[in-house]
C-alpha cells in the first residue's frame, strides 16, 4: 500500500446525483470527478470522521468533515472493503468505521442533528437521514407534530432525472410529545428550583428552523416586512427578502418561495377606498398539508406608511437591479413591497384598468358559492379574491351568460347570477351581484369582445338576503287573504244573529249551501 499513490474505485456515485464517477484517496486528500467532469475534493487536512454501512446503491462511505459538514459516497463492493480501511487509516490517520442500520421498522426513536442532517436513530442505531439543507420551510400542522417540507411537486427534476421514474420525498411529519427542561442561559449559577420545562415540540421545531435559516445565510437579506397581514392563507407573516428567494415566517408556518415561482403580481384597490390588496399568482402553489394555495393574498392599509433602507449597495442597485430600486424609502407600505417584488423578480404588477362599478370603484361585490368577495374586472382577466381566489384570462373564456335579469313569476330581484362558461367546458358562477351593476359589466365584456348571453329559465342560487325578501312578500299575501277571509266570516256571524223567522229553507229541502259555495255567495248578493 505505502508504494501506491492513490487508491481509486470505478462506477461510484457522489450523494443523490444520477451521475458516476472515480473515486480516489490520495495522500493530499480526496477526490470524485464523474463521467460529465462534476467533481468533489475534500482536503485531507479537513477529514474527521468516515463510516461504513450498507446503503441502496451496494456500500456507503460516509465522511464527515471538521465543521461537520457530510459526504456521502455510493456504489462500493463489500470487497472493497479492506483496501478502503488501509488506504483511510495510512492516508489520514483515521479508522474506518462500520455501522449498522436499523432494520426494524419501527416508527419511533430519537432525533440528533449533525451539520445540517437530521439524524433519525432506533435502539441507537441510525434509521434515516434527512438532508435540511434540501428542505424548503417547517410548520406546525397539530398539537405535538412538526412537519418538514422539501422540494416543491413543480420544481423542474435535476438534470438527467425522469419525474416518472423516480419517487421524491415531499415532507416528513414527526410527533415530538412530552416536554424536556429549559436550557438555562446562566448554567453556573446556583439555581434551587426546579428547572423550566417547555414543550418537546416547539424545542424540536426551533431547531429545525435554526438549521434552515443557517443554511439560508449564504445570501444577503436585502430587506424585512414585519407582521404582514395575509388573508390567504390567513394569519400574519414577516417577509425576508433575498436575492433568490423569499421566506415567509409566522408563528406556525415558515416557507420559503424561489423568485422563479412567482408567475404574476397584481395590486388591487378594494372597493371601501381604504386597504389594498397585494396578490402573488404562484407556479407551483404553497402547499399546508394537502392544501394547495395557487394565489397569497396581502392586506395593506392604504394611509399606512413605511420607512425602510435596502440592504444594497449602489453598484448592485445601478447594475443589478437596473435602478427599479432606492437605497432608501419613505412611502406608503403597500407602495414599497410592490415596487420590491417587481424588481427582485422582474414580473409585472397588473393594476385595474378601465373598468368601474355602479359606485365609481376598480371591483363588483359578488358570492362564489359560499364565499362572499371581490370580482376585478380587469384589461385581461378576471380575479376574484380573497378566498377561493380565482384567475379567469379572457383568452379562456368561451360564453359569459347572465342569469335572473329581468322579471319572474311577477316580482323583480335586485340581484343577478353571472357565470363563465370557459373553453376547456368548466363553468366557474358568481351570485347576488347588485342588479346596478349589470349594465356597466355588460358594456365591458361587450368592449373585450366576449359573447354575453342572458337566460331567464336557469336554475339560480338565491342568497340569504333575497330569502327574507320572498318572505315578507308571502307574508303580505297571507295578511290580506287573512283579512278578506276574516271579513266573510263576520258577515256570516251577522247573518246568524239575526232572528231565526228570518231563515227560510227553500222547498226543495237541500241542505244549507256551504260558506264559500257560490250558492251562497249568489243568495248573499241578491240579499
Amino acid at each position: 500500500m505505502s508504494e501506491r499513490r492513490y487508491v481509486e474505485f470505478e462506477s461510484i456515485h457522489s450523494g443523490i446525483q444520477s451521475d458516476v464517477g472515480r473515486f480516489r484517496l490520495a495522500p493530499n486528500g480526496i477526490g470524485w470527478k464523474s463521467t460529465g467532469n462534476k467533481t468533489t475534493v475534500i482536503a485531507a487536512d479537513d477529514v474527521k470522521k468516515v463510516s461504513w454501512s450498507r446503503a441502496a446503491r451496494g456500500h456507503q462511505v460516509r465522511i464527515v468533515v471538521k465543521d461537520n459538514t457530510i459526504y456521502k459516497f455510493d456504489g462500493f463492493r463489500s470487497e472493497d472493503f479492506d483496501d478502503l480501511k488501509d488506504a483511510i487509516k495510512l492516508y489520514y490517520k483515521v479508522q474506518l468505521e462500520t455501522k449498522e442500520l436499523s432494520v426494524r421498522g419501527w416508527n419511533w426513536g430519537n432525533t440528533s442533528f449533525q451539520g445540517s442532517n437530521l439524524i433519525f436513530d432506533v435502539s441507537n442505531k441510525p434509521m434515516f437521514e434527512l438532508p435540511l439543507a434540501q428542505a424548503i420551510g417547517t410548520n406546525k400542522p397539530g398539537k405535538n407534530e412538526v412537519s418538514v417540507n422539501f422540494v416543491d411537486p413543480g420544481q423542474p427534476a435535476p438534470e438527467g432525472v425522469n419525474p416518472k421514474e423516480v419517487d421524491e420525498l415531499m415532507d416528513i411529519t414527526f410527533y415530538v410529545p412530552g416536554t424536556v427542561a429549559k436550557e438555562s442561559e446562566n448554567k453556573d449559577e446556583d439555581n434551587e428550583e426546579e428547572d423550566e420545562e417547555v414543550a418537546a415540540d416547539m424545542v424540536f421545531y426551533e431547531t429545525i428552523k435554526s438549521k434552515l435559516e443557517f443554511s439560508q445565510m449564504t445570501t444577503e437579506n436585502i430587506v424585512q416586512f414585519q407582521e404582514v397581514l395575509c388573508l390567504t392563507p390567513r394569519g400574519r407573516y414577516n417577509i425576508d427578502m433575498y436575492q433568490d428567494f423569499l421566506r415567509l415566517r409566522g408563528k406556525t408556518y415558515d416557507y420559503k418561495i424561489l423568485y422563479s415561482n412567482i408567475i404574476k403580481l397584481f395590486l388591487l384597490l378594494k372597493p371601501d377606498e381604504m386597504h389594498v390588496m397585494f396578490v402573488i399568482g404562484l407556479d407551483p402553489p404553497l402547499r399546508q398539508g394537502q392544501t394547495k394555495y395557487p394565489f397569497l393574498v396581502f392586506q395593506f392599509v392604504r394611509d399606512e406608511e413605511i420607512d425602510i433602507e435596502l440592504n444594497l449597495d449602489d453598484e448592485a442597485i445601478n447594475d443589478k437591479y437596473e435602478n427599479k430600486l432606492q437605497k432608501r424609502y419613505d412611502a406608503p407600505t403597500y407602495e414599497v413591497v410592490s415596487t420590491v417584488f417587481r424588481a427582485l423578480t422582474n414580473r409585472k404588477v397588473t393594476v385595474p384598468g378601465t373598468y368601474r362599478s355602479h359606485h365609481g370603484a376598480n371591483a363588483l361585490k359578488c358570492s362564489m358559492k359560499a364565499n362572499e368577495g371581490y370580482l376585478y374586472p380587469l384589461e385581461k382577466s378576471f380575479l376574484f379574491i380573497p378566498k377561493p381566489t380565482t384567475f379567469i384570462p379572457h383568452s379562456e373564456i368561451g360564453v359569459v351568460s347572465f342569469s335572473r335579469l329581468g322579471t319572474t313569476s311577477g316580482g323583480s330581484s335586485r340581484t343577478f347570477d353571472i357565470k363563465f362558461h370557459m373553453k376547456n367546458g368548466s363553468d366557474i358562477q358568481f351570485s347576488s351581484i347588485n342588479r346596478e351593476e349589470y349594465a356597466n359589466l355588460e358594456e365591458f365584456l361587450r368592449s373585450k369582445r366576449i359573447k354575453v348571453k342572458s337566460v331567464n329559465n336557469e336554475e339560480t342560487i338565491v342568497s340569504y338576503a333575497e330569502l327574507d325578501e320572498d318572505e315578507d312578500e308571502d307574508e303580505e299575501e297571507y295578511s290580506g287573504r287573512k283579512k278578506r277571509r276574516t271579513e266573510k266570516e263576520m258577515d256570516v256571524d251577522d247573518e246568524e244573529e239575526s232572528p231565526d223567522e228570518d231563515f227560510a229553507p227553500d222547498e226543495s229541502g237541500s241542505e244549507v249551501a256551504e260558506e264559500f259555495d257560490s250558492e251562497a255567495a249568489s243568495e248573499n248578493e241578491s240579499e
